[in-house]
């Protein structure tokens, strides 16, 4: 091989490669292009054209071509808008590119023209014959290449010339024309180029096969709409609609994204729907289930906000207090945003009414950015409601849970289960074990609705629950959720509570403008300790929405503002109806104070017991319940075990009845932390001891004296404070509990623990001289006091 050398301007071409013996058309407007084709032109229009390796690039060296390219003759160079020149050059000669020039004001290279080798003229000819098979068939296939250019290279009797020619027009890859262009031996080029036409067939064969399939369907689909055409114009001469109905199915389902297997299945039921008579009893339900499919959220979502900061304002905002609750939120959130998903965590708040646990929950789904959707379990019994009816029922209808994410709109909802431990249970079902499925994340990515009849994913949904109190929530329901006790509130809380949200939102709803009502804070904790009793802030809200109707009526007759006071708090709501005092003003015999924990929340409980002749027989009353007869039967039998120590008589039993009454007896009272109450009231009447005014006491007692752990305390204690109490006897086990109770009101008791009952009795019971507390061994008098 020998070759000629010569200095030629460098055009480097983007994703192109020009081939010996072609005409290329291609713009240029970077500047060195467009000086090196103005250095061609006015020398002898000759220049080297070589392709890039990477087309993005736009500033490049000799390392960013290729080393082979092709010497071209430039026949025409126009001026084009834009700085750019659209140029027609053909290709001269192979060449090689030993060295790159880059120089301004563009590149230059010693270039190499590459002379052909000597081949086998025999071989050769059998090749040609070939790929010119191959180049026919491709032209019959294609369409892109002429009879007139398929005849013209077939007359050509060089070998390369005919390689390069068939080349230019079968392939359009720029890394296989740069292979065929940098392949000098002609008998290699003939055959490299014989591979890539097969290639190129098989490409075709396949397209040609699909486009056919493609045009066959497409036929298919013009007939079906010309016949539905025709159904719809009969349809429509004979009054009846359903024809148009049919296409506004298929074309609401066309534009939903559906999954394979829905989409199957709506299609099965439009199209018996169509088939079915004018009148059809089936029709309605058919028609109910298709409109349920296609309103139903298969793809459609919303993108959750997971900005931790968002949702604090947000929490903040709505909500006063509750720092334990939002700190689980928060965490919940940043670990959404970690994992990139919910964890699947269903949270339960637990608490009494009015607390706030709704709202919180409303409150999550802002801050996310989700729709919210509520459902009350209270009193549900049928399985049906949620799981859905059976089609072939008459009324079937689908279950509580696909109604609400139809109702949410998006398949990622928070969805509120409201009061989950009001769920019933009868011969109907238990929709708490249909709740099992909906709420574990092994199970509900694939719910199915018994009216439905399809899997339905429900993993994306944040489920939340609340209840006043999980002892009627099963323990396999309940292990799937995450308790979060909301408790109830203190007096400056709730007062807070009201004058950041109460006020405003009753005072706009009943039209007063600002300034047209001033509720204090004293006014305000007159209302909280006078007329209402409760942890939340329900009643607090009903309380200030009278006194904005009062204080609109007086508006109303032309009195442009109300500022309350205490009579005005009066002639307003009347009366209190609560006073809390403490329960005794001075020590008594057989009056003890107990601590009681309520859905609504902590309450104080008095226990009287009273000592009379009889025959050692014990009568409870005051609605109690089978835990306490059996606490107060505890206590009595730890009585007359240690009645001895007390000073009483070994068979004082014997010739004494016992009563124990818990005033307040139409409410039912059950539960196992009265043990203690009722051993003290028990062991003070029969020695007719007195009991320190101003002490309440909580714990279960065992047959040998020990006091046990309750729960509930802060809500007892809160009760203890509401009540006036300033000293409260706690079992020892309770004392890790008190970090949950707030600074605030351990600062107004004197909280006592005890492990025994023992250790109560010396606390509570009054010595003869009242100098100080019970502490050694007693000692009976005549006149039935104890003495150290």
């Amino acid at each position: 091989m020998t070759a000629s050398r010569e200095k030629l301007p460098v055009v480097p071409l983007r994703g192109l490669v020009v081939l010996p013996g072609e005409l290329l058309h291609f713009d240029a407007g970077r500047p060195k292009t467009v000086g090196a084709l103005q250095s061609a032109v006015e020398d002898d229009s000759v220049v080297f054209l070589v392709s890039q390796k990477d087309p993005r690039k736009n500033d490049i060296t000799g390392e960013d071509v290729f080393q082979i390219g092709t010497v071209c003759k430039i026949r025409q160079i126009l001026r084009i808008p834009g700085d750019s020149v659209r140029v027609l050059a053909e290709g001269i000669a192979r060449a090689r590119a030993d060295e790159f020039h880059v120089s301004d004001p563009f590149f230059e290279a010693d270039v190499l023209r590459l002379e052909e080798v000597e081949y086998d003229k025999v071989v050769a000819e059998a090749l040609r014959r070939r790929v010119s098979e191959r180049f026919q068939s491709y032209c019959s296939l294609s369409g892109r290449v002429n009879t007139d250019t398929m005849l013209n290279v077939e007359d050509l009797e060089n070998i390369s010339d005919y390689a390069d020619a068939v080349a230019e027009q079968t392939i359009h890859k720029v890394e296989d024309k740069q292979r065929i262009l940098e392949t000098i031996d002609p008998i290699e080029r003939l055959s490299t180029v014989h591979e890539i036409i097969g290639r190129e067939l098989e490409i075709l064969r396949v397209d040609k096969r699909i486009a056919a399939q493609v045009r066959k369907q497409v036929d298919k689909n013009q007939k079906d709409y010309y016949l539905r055409e025709q159904i719809r114009a009969i349809q429509k001469e004979l009054g009846d609609s359903d024809g148009s109905e049919i296409e506004q199915y298929r074309d609401r389902m066309e534009a939903k994204k559906l999954p394979d297997a829905v989409r199957a299945k709506l299609c099965k039921e439009i199209d018996r729907l169509e088939a079915m008579p004018s009148g059809s009893h089936e029709a309605p339900g058919v028609r109910n289930y298709i409109e349920l499919v296609l309103d139903l959220p298969w793809s459609e979502n919303t993108t959750d906000n997971l900005e931790l900061k968002n949702a604090e304002r947000v929490l903040n905002e709505d909500h006063y207090g509750l720092e334990k609750v939002k700190e689980r939120v928060l965490e919940q959130i940043a670990v959404a945003r970690l994992s990139g998903g919910t964890t699947g965590q269903i949270l339960c708040f637990v608490g009494p009414p009015g607390v706030g646990k709704t709202s919180v929950c409303s409150s999550i789904a802002r801050a996310l950015g989700r729709k919210f959707v509520r459902m009350s379990l209270g009193g549900i019994r049928d399985e049906a409601e949620l799981r859905g009816h059976r089609r072939t029922y008459i009324g079937a209808m689908p279950g509580r849970v696909i109604a609400a994410l139809k109702q949410a709109g998006t398949v990622n909802p928070l969805l509120l289960f409201d009061e989950i431990d009001k769920l019933g249970q009868d011969m109907r079902g238990d929709p708490a074990s249909a709740m099992l499925e909906v709420l574990d994340s092994a199970q509900n990515f694939e719910f199915r609705d018994h009216y439905l009849e399809l899997p339905y994913d429900l993993s994306k949904v944040m489920f939340v629950t609340t209840a006043n109190s999980i002892e009627t929530i099963p323990k396999p329901l309940l292990d799937r959720m995450e308790l979060i006790r909301i408790e109830g509130y203190l007096e400056d809380e709730k007062i807070q509570i009201a004058q950041r949200h109460l006020i405003k939102k009753q005072t706009e709803k009943h039209g007063l403008q600002k300034g047209m009502l001033t509720l204090s804070d004293a006014n305000l904790r007159a209302i909280i300790n006078g007329y209402t009793s409760e942890a939340g802030v329900r009643e607090l809200e009903r309380s200030i929405a009278k006194v904005c109707r009062k204080a609109a009526c007086e508006i109303v007759e032309g009195k442009p503002r109300v500022r309350m006071n205490r009579q005005k708090l009066l002639d307003y709501l009347g009366q209190p109806k609560y006073r809390h005092e403490a329960a005794e003003a001075k020590a008594a015999v057989g009056l003890v104070n107990g601590l009681a924990w309520t859905s609504a929340g902590g309450d104080t409980l008095t226990v009287e017991a009273q000592v009379y002749n009889g025959t050692g027989q014990i009568l409870l009353t005051g609605h109690l319940g089978d835990v306490m007869q059996e606490s107060a039967k505890a206590a009595l039998t730890y009585v007359r075990a240690h009645g001895e120590e007390y000073g009483l008589q070994p068979d004082f039993y014997m010739r004494k009845d016992i009563h124990v009454h818990v005033p307040e007896g139409a409410t039912p009272k059950d539960g196992p932390s009265a043990g203690v109450t009722m051993m003290t009231a028990m062991l003070s009447a029969f020695t007719e001891i007195p009991v320190k005014a101003g002490i309440a006491m909580t714990g279960e007692i065992t047959l040998r004296g020990r006091v046990l752990a309750v729960g509930g305390l802060r809500e007892k204690l809160l009760a203890a404070v509401r009540a006036g109490i300033h000293t409260v006897i706690v079992p020892e086990a309770n004392r890790r509990d008190i970090e949950e109770v707030p600074e605030s009101v351990r600062e107004l008791l004197e909280i006592v623990y005890a492990d025994n009952a023992a250790a109560v009795l010396r606390r509570v019971l009054v010595r003869s001289d009242a100098a100080s507390d019970f502490s050694m061994t007693p000692q009976i008098t005549k006149r039935g006091q104890l003495v150290q």
